[in-house]
């Protein structure tokens, strides 16, 4: 495999509601699907785009989430102690959310780019390579 993509939540749910920047996320799911590369998710980040969903839509809204999620070509990734670790340590230094921390160590752990909107990962773009999905048309 060539590289992979570490998605957080803001590309998750640009895809789930097919905002702009759908299109690349979705590029990089069929790619995915087709073996050029993995794609990763922090079950943090998951966890996330759950409860952003059930706010937005109540519980119908999560179970149409977790059944299209559970059928993406990308793995979810369990967080263990040294990616807790990693996080911590990630946010203790740079400006963003825990969660998004997790996509930073992830990220690293991975070797992979992260496919982002989220501003808040101007600051780790020295750490981390970071992909900008398009936010307006």
């Amino acid at each position: 495999m060539s590289r992979g993509y570490t998605l957080d939540s803001f590309a998750l749910l640009t895809y789930l509601r097919q905002e702009p920047g759908y299109p690349r996320v979705l590029e990089v799911l069929q790619g995915a699907q087709a073996g050029q590369w993995s794609v990763y998710l922090s079950l943090i980040n998951y966890g996330e785009v759950l409860y952003i969903s059930e706010r937005l839509g109540g519980r119908r809204a999560v179970e149409e989430t977790v059944r299209i999620v559970d059928n993406l070509p990308l793995e979810i990734v369990a967080v263990d102690r040294p990616l807790t670790f990693q996080a911590a340590h990630i946010k203790a230094h740079y400006r963003l959310s825990f969660a998004d921390a997790f996509t930073v160590a992830l990220a690293l752990e991975k070797g992979a780019t992260i496919l982002t909107g989220d501003p808040e990962f101007q600051s780790v773009e020295g750490l981390v390579e970071v992909e900008w999905l398009k936010t307006a048309p």
